[in-house]
């Protein structure tokens, strides 16, 4: 057991991306994220973080000579996003301008959403059956 001054608060994925500014577009316009903090040195935003719910994530610019080629970043990432209802998301998504396959049941047992966004890295929204 951990004292209270010890315990891990929050984990939020930060994720390299070619255009920082489609990506916002693709997770504010058509996921329903906001952009919750920003760093624009020079008008130009370098870093942001975007929240939905309680879910968080960051972005930044890439650069390719640090981090590597889009293919390389996405490489085995994922992110699964616990919600109450994946076809209730799907249903939003589809009137946002995605065209997605609908959610299905994964042998065991999660209704799962999978979409990539514009670097491709892959998101599943998910709730149990």
């Amino acid at each position: 057991m951990t004292a209270e001054g010890d315990s891990v608060q929050e984990l939020v994925p930060l994720l390299f991306v070619e255009d920082i500014d489609d990506s916002i577009s693709f997770y504010t316009d058509r996921l329903g994220f906001e952009v919750k903090l920003k760093w624009e040195p020079e008008g130009k935003i370098m870093w942001c973080r975007l929240e939905r719910d309680s879910v968080a994530l960051m972005l930044q610019p890439a650069c390719p000579d640090e981090d590597g080629t889009r293919e390389e970043r996405v490489k085995g990432v994922g992110f699964f996003f616990l919600c109450h209802d994946a076809q209730a998301m799907y249903e939003e998504f589809m009137t946002k301008g995605l065209n997605l396959e609908p959610p299905r049941v994964a042998f065991y047992g999660m209704n799962q959403l999978f979409l990539k966004d514009p670097d491709g890295y892959e998101l599943c929204f998910q709730n149990q059956v």
